[in-house]
């Protein structure tokens, strides 16, 4: 569970038409390096006048309805405090393609949206967004340090995050950011190796992947290396 799988069968399905005509509209006209700006500009709105992340959101639905054309992928954690489109600058809808799983990990279903993205709407960035305080983290973090077990599937759904606790867990500062950080570098750093799509597109400078960690105190969204 929670391993990438083969994506050789998304390149076939989407190697017969473009982006283009399979989303029943054109990508993003934005770069990557474009597209990461967009969203770091819109991090720093979010942080410095919160109160001005607000869009016309009818008239945005009904300039989207008929196709998406997303500038962003973001991987993101579904801990309710983490809502990209919010913390990003108060994005309106079509601006972001956005996966959420306990841990922003990467399973089979995952790894699949995240080709969707790149592939066939043309998103240009795929950003993998950890964050304080991480819930599944910590739990992975239990696991290392006190042998912890979890009922049900939760113990599966973590394991992918064991390694990075692992390799963080004499390292100083505090355990569970530390390990929320590297398991996020780790599954950015894992993406264009595990899809044939994503590897494509990154190798041809039409996709960056990137990581970076959400500060649930502050607001402020840094980038990774």
């Amino acid at each position: 569970m929670l391993k990438f799988g083969a994506a050789t069968v998304v390149a076939m399905s989407f190697g017969a038409s473009s982006p283009a005509d399979a989303a029943g509209g054109a990508p993003t006209a934005l770069l990557p390096d474009e597209a990461l700006a967009a969203l770091k500009l819109g991090n720093e709105r979010y942080v410095s006048n919160p109160q001005l992340c607000s869009v016309d959101l009818a008239a945005k639905r009904s300039a989207v309805a008929d196709h998406q054309a997303p500038f962003a992928t973001i991987i993101a954690c579904a801990d309710s405090r983490v809502p990209p489109e919010l913390i990003f600058g108060g994005r309106g809808v079509g601006e972001l393609f956005v996966a959420r799983n306990a841990g922003n990990l990467v399973d089979t279903a995952t790894l699949g949206t995240v080709e969707y993205g790149a592939a066939v709407l043309g998103s240009p960035l795929i950003v993998v967004l950890a964050h304080t305080s991480c819930g599944a983290v910590k739990a992975a973090c239990d696991v290392v340090a006190k042998n912890t077990t979890y009922p049900g599937a939760i113990g599966a759904m973590i394991a992918p995050i064991l390694p990075a606790a692992l390799a963080v867990r004499d390292k100083p500062g505090d355990f569970v950011n530390n390990a929320a950080k590297e398991s996020a570098k780790r599954t950015a750093a894992r993406l264009a190796a595990a899809s044939t799509v994503l590897g494509g597109l990154a190798n041809s400078g039409k996709l960056k992947i990137a990581s970076a960690m959400y500060d649930l105190d502050s607001g402020i969204v840094t980038y990774l290396e």
